[in-house]
């Protein structure tokens, strides 16, 4: 089986697939202080859970916006599973051309979502990944990366405002029962919520004039589903994107070689 890890700013997300089919996925914090014996122990915890041991892994993938953390889960990898991951970042093969102005700016992850949902969908698609960033990650029809644009994530605005405040409070991210809130909490709520659905259907319609062609819009990360519920301007949601695009790019590098 392959195992495909994906290091990201606040979750860690990992996927066990056999052939094409996700058999098995989870995700944990990404703590940056832990060393390769403490991430060897969640892992065996993980595996032990869903009934799988390191036996059933003869390879792994991994991407990481985290650059502490790559040397600690490739050096864990490598003793678990016997063989060195396949890493995504500069020189791998991952067939996407990449037409920023500086392709060496664009993090792993983002390369890989593209590739998935160009091999998904095909045509012209824009990815929202709404994680620790909120990303518009825009392909073209062809597969290439045309850039996108970057802004704060849900999460991380909701734990800004608490810290740089003085009054106003930690709220749990739920929809609230209408736009004009009536207390702190629901006004905070609606702000968050209704503001960030505004912010995306109004990125996506940039995004689309711009490039002048109907485009698949595919939704990613932990707070897709509660975006995605207060629009209709997203067309799927695939929290699996990442984990797939890395399984992807094996395929390809496994095929390249031989």
């Amino acid at each position: 089986m392959l195992l495909a890890v994906d290091i990201g700013n606040t979750e860690t997300t990992w996927g066990l697939f056999e052939g094409d089919t996700l058999k098995a996925r989870w995700s944990t914090a990404t703590v940056i202080n832990r060393s390769v014996d403490d991430y060897r122990i969640v892992f065996s915890n993980l595996l032990e859970d869903r009934g799988f041991s390191t036996h059933d892994i003869s390879r792994s993938v991994m991407c990481s916006v985290v650059p502490p953390l790559s040397v600690v889960f490739e050096e864990m990898l490598k003793q678990k599973i016997g063989t060195s991951p396949l890493v995504v970042e500069a020189g791998i093969k991952t067939g996407v051309r990449i037409r920023m102005d500086n392709p060496r700016e664009v993090g792993a992850d983002r390369i890989v979502d593209a590739l998935a949902a160009h091999t998904l969908y095909r045509g012209a698609v824009i990815i929202v990944d709404m994680g620790t960033a909120t990303t518009f990650d825009t392909v073209s029809a062809e597969g290439d990366y045309l850039g996108g644009a970057i802004a704060p994530g849900l999460k991380t605005s909701i734990e800004s405002l608490y810290t740089r405040t003085a009054v106003l409070p930690r709220i749990e991210l739920a929809r609230p029962e209408k736009v004009i809130g009536t207390n702190t909490i629901s006004a905070m709520q609606s702000g968050f919520i209704f503001g960030y659905v505004e912010l995306i259907e109004g990125m996506v319609k940039r995004i689309k004039k711009e490039l002048g062609s109907p485009a698949t819009v595919v939704a990613t990360g932990g707070l897709a589903h509660i975006i995605a519920n207060e629009t209709d301007i997203i067309d799927t949601i695939n929290p699996d994107l990442t984990l797939i695009g890395l399984k992807t790019v094996y395929q390809l590098n496994r095929k390249a070689k031989g």
